[in-house]
């Protein structure tokens, strides 16, 4: 089970920190990444990180702004977003996969596990 937390409403420019928390399992070796989805548009990934390696994919519309990464020690995947734009608004869901690992372009259908989301507004 994936639980998301963190999200809010922020001005343009602030910033959020989301935060994943895998219960019941560990994602030893696999992609965790986060998705996110607008009204009236398509669910997008925006950025994936390799539990194992450590290794991160960003998509090109968050490049420089957003952070991923990982505590093993909690179990957790965390999104930091910077300079926020109300074009991220959307709500933004965890996602996950065991074994193999994170590959470009993102794709919705490489990921089985998927949290409740978080919704993120900026204005």
């Amino acid at each position: 089970q994936l639980v998301e937390s963190g999200g809010g409403s922020v001005q343009a420019g602030g910033s959020l920190r989301l935060s994943c928390e895998a219960s019941g399992y560990t994602f030893s070796s696999g992609c965790m990444a986060w998705f996110r989805q607008a009204p009236g548009k398509e669910r997008e990934g925006v950025a994936a990180i390799y539990t194992r390696g450590g290794s991160t994919y960003y998509a090109d519309s968050v490049k420089g702004r957003f952070t991923i990464s990982k505590d093993n020690a909690k179990n957790t995947v965390y999104l930091q977003m910077n300079s926020l734009e109300p074009e991220d608004t959307a709500m933004y869901y965890c996602v996950a996969e065991e074994g193999g690992g994170c590959y470009l372009p993102f794709r919705a259908s490489d990921f089985s596990v998927w949290g409740q989301g978080t919704q993120v507004t900026v204005s």
